[in-house]
């Protein structure tokens, strides 16, 4: 599976999950305020952040929707492992300073170029983020594989029981194949109508197409809404449309899928 332009240079993934109760903000808003901080102490930039929803079961607790989040780090180190022990201190303390008590935060830091394509310890963390989709996992089960697997894991507030979806949320990213990206430079201040080429010039995405693989060319026009999320598909931010309307004039108009089918990826 090879990146495209939105996750090129990512070296580092960011996991965090369970940072809120049900009157704080909610994890997307804090994933921003953390690369806002990260940035500030010019650790690299984020290309981009995803949300990854794990199993709703009465036997889990969260807080509405046991979504979890990572950001996809690009640290610009030589070696970025030498840059986790600052990512983790200022990631760390920023949990512990903005959860709420009832919140029991986890993050979770992984190093990219330690999880090849292929390698066992990669194909360990998907599949653990796969079965957090449809099971009831447990931390210590998270936290043996975490040690196994070289990602650091730590819980910064109550019961810790974060780890498991920080965890879960790095393995969801690295498949390349689940999630909806919460965040991504640029993406929020684009909205209304765009033609496809400018659009691709603002942001990163590296495709839009529809679920017939139909892609509009740089001149036809996209109704984007006010709420524009690309999915992690093959290992790229895909942007998702419906197929296209043919106008009398023989021009094709394009316009975002509802949010409600975003929200299954």
């Amino acid at each position: 599976m090879t990146s495209g332009r939105a996750l090129l240079g990512v070296d580092l993934l960011i996991g965090i999950d369970d940072t809120d109760d049900l009157t704080s903000p909610g994890t997307g808003r804090r994933c921003r305020q953390l690369i806002a901080e990260l940035e500030e102490a010019e650790l690299g930039s984020a290309a981009g952040a995803t949300r990854h929803q794990l199993l709703v079961d009465p036997r889990i607790p969260y807080t509405s929707h046991n979504s979890s989040a990572c950001i996809a780090w690009r640290s610009l180190a030589t070696d970025p492992a030498a840059v986790v022990p600052a990512v983790v201190e200022i990631a760390g303390r920023f949990l512990e300073r903005v959860c709420p008590p009832a919140a029991d935060p986890g993050l979770a830091v992984a190093v990219l170029p330690d999880l090849p394509e292929g390698s066992s310890r990669r194909e360990q963390l998907v599949e653990f983020g796969r079965r957090a989709k449809r099971e009831v996992l447990v931390t210590a089960g998270a936290r043996t594989l975490a040690a196994e697997t070289g990602v650091h894991l730590s819980g910064h507030g109550g019961t810790q029981d974060g780890v498991l979806g920080a965890l879960a949320a790095v393995g969801l990213h690295l498949s390349g194949g689940d999630g909806l990206f919460l965040f991504m430079p640029g993406i929020r201040e684009i909205s209304g109508d765009m033609t496809a080429g400018s659009l691709l010039d603002l942001v990163s995405i590296d495709q839009v197409r529809d679920h017939q693989q139909q892609e509009p060319t740089a001149g036809e026009l996209i109704e984007l809404g006010d709420w524009v999320r690309p999915v992690l598909l093959g290992g790229q931010a895909v942007l998702l449309v419906e197929p296209p309307v043919v106008d009398p004039d023989g021009r094709r108009r394009w316009r975002t899928v509802p949010r409600s089918v975003v929200k299954n990826y």
